[in-house]
């Protein structure tokens, strides 16, 4: 699996996943003040998941049905790094199997995968 990291969702979790053996292409890193329309376009292109905390993301894949390989959207209390790779830990343990493809919304308290 590789992933975009978000510029919003930070670094620290793009190195995290790195450390964990994925590939990582890291929007704060690489390409900053990108669009939304070009990352996810990016990202169905190049298969790649897009992990964000810009629920905008949630428009352009749900409402204006943009092609994707998959998104995660983390809508956290907590926008901690720390807290980030923990909620990404738990949910890569738990539901790694569906994550490519679908777009999931993850709080502190539940995981909401909405399959293709």
């Amino acid at each position: 699996m590789r992933f975009i990291v978000d510029e919003c969702t930070g670094p620290r979790v793009a190195e995290w996943l790195r450390k964990k053996g994925y590939e990582v292409f890291s929007v704060y890193e690489e390409a900053r003040g990108i669009t939304d329309e070009k990352i996810i376009a990016k990202a169905n292109k190049e298969n790649y998941v897009l992990l964000t905390n810009d629920k905008d993301f949630g428009e352009l894949v749900v409402k204006q049905n943009k092609p994707h390989k998959g998104v995660i959207l983390l809508r956290l209390k907590n926008e901690r790094a720390e807290n980030k790779i923990e909620i990404l830990r738990n949910l890569l343990e738990k539901h790694s199997e569906k994550i490519t493809n679908n777009f999931i919304v993850v709080t502190e308290k539940a995981i909401r995968i909405l399959e293709k």
